[in-house]
């Protein structure tokens, strides 16, 4: 009788421990699946969250590009209008170079970048034609030196380099250091006979001077050089070689060379020329065409 309780016994508690371990494993498996569903959802929410943050970040792309074509239109128009003003001021200047004989807005424009030149042997004039600060004279201002100086608008000394020479077009290239305001060359054909004109030098060694002519006639040649000729009756003074002949639109048509001794006749190489002796000369010593 004994034995059969025991056996009864056992046999209870073996099946009290069957259905813990199975409610035990059926709770572990409810949590399992609880914590899924919480990782699944919070994975949800994370590429909600990323979805939102790329779209912010897209945004503010759009808003970044749409300042920055608004700051480049703003420098677009501040520049357009700094070039108006500039155009409309050459433009009033030219028109008081035509319609008087007042040319000190042209002056004004022009003699930062004209420079007196001297030498142990001399002295004349050059003007500068790159804002890197390469100058032409004529050559025979720098015959018989052995060093050149640039005397600035400003009145600053600097020392020249001697690029290259031509003497057949009576053409000099020189180096300054640093950057400039520089002259631009107009297109010599179409210089008109009758325009008027101002010639810019340093006659003499003294302080920068112009004087006013007209052009008397185009194309001229001469049997000492090569290259087409300005005949101007505009006052050329020793000092004045080598500087230019400006147009009324502030544009070089010419270099100042030579004039005839007694007249009031003088000669200034064409613009056309000057570029191509000028290109002659860098490319035989720089290897390459400066204007």
């Amino acid at each position: 009788m004994k034995e059969k309780i025991i056996i009864k016994i056992f046999v209870a508690i073996f099946i009290v421990q069957i259905l813990t371990i199975a409610f035990l494993v059926y709770g572990i498996k409810t949590v399992n699946n609880s914590i899924d569903d919480t990782n699944s959802k919070l994975d949800e929410n994370f590429n909600s969250v990323g979805i939102n943050i790329n779209s912010v970040n897209s945004r503010i792309d759009t808003v970044d590009s749409q300042i920055s074509n608004f700051g480049s239109s703003v420098s677009s128009v501040q520049q357009d209008l700094s070039n108006a003003q500039s155009n409309l001021e050459k433009q009033i200047n030219s028109i008081k170079a035509k319609t008087s004989a007042d040319f000190s807005g042209i002056i004004n424009d022009v003699l930062p970048s004209i420079v007196s030149i001297k030498t142990n042997a001399g002295q004349g004039t050059g003007f500068i034609i790159t804002s890197n600060g390469y100058v032409i004279t004529n050559a025979h201002v720098l015959e018989g030196a052995s060093f050149a100086n640039a005397i600035t608008a400003s009145q600053e000394t600097k020392p020249l380099e001697l690029i290259g020479y031509s003497n057949t077009r009576d053409l000099a290239l020189l180096k300054l250091q640093g950057n400039f305001e520089k002259l631009d060359l107009a297109d010599s054909t179409d210089i008109e006979v009758g325009e008027k004109v101002i010639a810019i030098g340093n006659p003499y060694g003294l302080s920068f001077s112009a004087s006013e002519g007209i052009v008397s006639a185009i194309h001229r040649t001469t049997n000492e050089y090569e290259g087409n000729y300005i005949q101007t009756d505009a006052a050329l003074n020793p000092g004045n070689s080598g500087g230019p002949l400006i147009n009324t639109a502030g544009e070089v048509i010419g270099i100042n060379n030579f004039k005839i001794e007694g007249e009031n006749i003088g000669f200034a190489l064409e613009s056309n020329d000057i570029i191509g002796g000028v290109n002659e000369i860098s490319q035989s010593k720089l290897g390459t065409d400066i204007i």
